[in-house]
Parts: structure tokens; sequence; C-alpha cells
């Protein structure tokens, strides 16, 4: 079970929430829907919203789903469920069923999906995107994150639902 809360009330820092203990990524519906693990991205405030902020890459099954769709999940889950989330994180939901690979528990969710499994649930619409290009870092470093041409788009939605285990 669920309940409602609201983002600024959230337990716990996000920069924790999102680096160690890492995210699923979801975007699509309840009938067709990929996920995907996430340790990168920040959850903050732009434009006068509350925001989460997350980066794909072009070749991951994922972006299919987050060009298709208005809205996306950060499903969190406190540290537990690493093993899931690293087989979410390196197999392709092209060739894999990932809910039948982890065991983990598909939650209808606001036009999204989520996971039963989960401590913390954003709900995000998307507002606007981006897409990295070498020519933007400042520090030359950043680029050892990158193999080829293949740099993130970076999607931030403006966070409509937040929801808790109970």
């Amino acid at each position: 079970m669920f309940k409602e809360t609201n983002l600024r009330a959230l337990e716990g820092s996000p920069v924790k929430m999102i680096a160690e203990d890492w995210a699923l990524l979801t975007a699509g519906n309840e009938a067709h829907f990929n996920t995907m693990t996430v340790s990168w991205g920040g959850v903050g405030e732009l434009w006068g919203r509350d925001v989460a902020f997350v980066f794909v890459r072009p070749q991951r099954y994922t972006y299919e789903f987050m060009e298709n769709s208005d809205t996306f999940t950060l499903t969190f889950f406190g540290g537990d469920y690493k093993k899931e989330l690293g087989i979410c994180g390196k197999v392709s939901g092209r060739d894999t069923d990932k809910v039948k690979e982890t065991g983990l528990t598909p939650w209808a969710v606001e036009n999204g999906v989520s996971f039963k499994e989960a401590k913390t649930v954003m709900v995000c619409k998307k507002i606007a995107v981006s897409d990295m290009k070498p020519e933007s870092f400042l520090d030359e470093s950043i680029k050892n994150n990158y193999h080829g041409d293949d740099y993130h788009r970076i999607y931030v939605g403006e966070v409509l639902k937040v929801y808790v285990a109970e």
C-alpha cells in the first residue's frame, strides 16, 4: 500500500537515493512499458516547479518509450533490490522480460508504471528535453563517460505525484 505525500516532505537525500541506492526509470503504459536502472539524475526546483531530471542514451530501449510517453516514473527501493536493479541496468528489454527476470511486480499508476516493491515513487510529466553535446562540456574529463557518439538525452519532468510505502 502507498500513500501520497509531498516531494518536499520526503526524508533522505535525493543524491543518495539516485547515486547510491539507484532507481528504476519507467516509461510506457501497463500494457507496454520498459524500465531501466538509473544512477545519474537529480531532483530539485526549476522554472518554479518541483522537477526530476534523468539521462537516457539513444541506444537504450527505454529511450523509445521516453520519446513516446508524456509521463515517466522514478521508483526508489531504498537500497534494497540492488540485484534486481542490476539486471534492469544490464539487460535490454528488447531481448529480456525484465519483470519475469527480476520478479518485480508492476503497478499501474497515474498513466505510467511503477513497482509494488518500491519505497518511494515519483510520477513525472515531461516538460523539457535537451541533448548532451561534447562541445558543452567545460571539463574535458567528462567525455571519458562516453564512447563514440552515445551522448545522453536529458529529460526534465515535473513531479506531479509522490507516493511512499506505508
